[in-house]
């Protein structure tokens, strides 16, 4: 049987059991604890014992920290696999990402990881199955999210240009107000909700295709809403179609949740029944249309695609009455949240 292996001189029990007692990993904890009763005069078996190893693993530690010291004890990560992809490779995939897909050349309109893994091998000639893609893309910062609205003929400018402008005509506006009237941001928008209902993403298991529930039918009604994210509040009514006296009822509702004393300055879109001049507009609201075709810039918009993904999709409605008390319900609990609807409908460019 081989000598035992000497330990190091140049450390003691103490302080080996001092280097225990501030580190992280359990692995080099055990270790030192071990070798630290060697160094206290205990025998190979006992360090043994102690660490919960044989004999021959107390020697391979021994070997460890003489060549390397406490760091020796400490497991090293394994090199892994080697990439598939080297870093021009990644980045000719996240250009390719950006600039979308081809329709006429890659035959989608849209990326997923079995056209992403074709371009790969059409590209490169390296074969990579559809997970090891996800990780690589994952690594990258990427993830599938739902698609931003933009209208198709929406002039460029249109966003940027009314992000500055706003808040030099939120300013006029106030100064045509008495000196200290507190000014409300609103935001406004309409939201039709009908049988014919939307089916959103679930969890589910990988390999399988969930079902939901799926109605022909075409009763509907509209949500007229109305958030001031700055306050956490909202104001809602559901009614049968859009138009001018609807508007003005919803405005109506506007001005009674409006703080007593202050004026509302009110952004919507310019549908036609927003802007007709036979619409009476209450004295502490001033409307302020938004550009055209920017459905982005309200966030009333991301609003219903929230009530839509959790409360309102995947449901069959029985009748029309059925769609106004879900209608309803789901805005009660949006404006019972008021920490949602600032979550949702703050924006910077507006409120400073």
């Amino acid at each position: 049987m081989s000598a035992a292996v000497a330990l190091r001189a140049d450390f003691t029990a103490a302080m080996m059991r001092a280097l225990a007692r501030s580190s992280s990993d359990a692995n080099q904890v055990r270790r030192l604890l071990a070798l630290a009763a060697i160094y206290e005069g205990g025998t190979r078996s006992e360090a043994a014992k102690l660490g919960g190893v044989g004999l021959q693993t107390v020697r391979d530690w021994v070997l460890r920290f003489n060549a390397g010291g406490p760091d020796g004890l400490i497991d090293a990560v394994p090199p892994g696999g080697v990439p598939l992809l080297d870093d021009a490779q990644r980045r000719a995939l996240a250009q390719i990402i950006e600039s979308g897909p081809i329709p006429a050349s890659h035959g989608v309109v849209r990326w997923r990881l079995i056209d992403l893994a074709q371009w790969v091998w059409d590209t490169f000639a390296i074969s990579v199955s559809k997970q090891t893609l996800s990780r690589e893309l994952r690594a990258m910062g990427y993830r599938k999210l739902s698609a931003r609205p933009r209208h198709h003929t929406q002039d460029d400018d249109a966003i940027p240009t009314f992000k500055k402008t706003c808040p030099p005509k939120v300013a006029a506006i106030r100064a045509t107000l008495p000196r200290g009237t507190a000014i409300e941001l609103w935001w406004q928008d309409e939201a039709r909700v009908g049988q014919k209902n939307g089916i959103t993403r679930r969890w589910a298991r990988r390999g399988t295709r969930p079902l939901a529930p799926k109605d022909q039918r075409t009763a509907s009604a509209y949500i007229y809403g109305a958030i001031c994210p700055a306050e956490g509040k909202g104001a809602a009514l559901v009614l049968p179609r859009c138009n001018t006296q609807g508007m003005a009822l919803h405005l109506a509702e506007i001005s009674a949740a409006v703080a007593p004393g202050a004026h509302a300055i009110l952004l919507l879109d310019q549908a036609g029944w927003h802007g007709s001049g036979a619409l009476t507009v209450p004295a502490n609201i001033t409307l302020l249309p938004l550009p055209s075709k920017c459905p982005e810039l309200n966030p009333v918009e991301n609003v219903w695609q929230f009530m839509r993904d959790n409360w309102l999709s995947n449901r069959i409605f029985k009748s029309y009455a059925d769609i106004l008390d879900h209608c309803c319900f789901a805005w009660n609990c949006l404006v019972d949240q008021p920490w949602l609807i600032m979550s949702i409908g703050m924006r910077s460019w507006a409120h400073g």
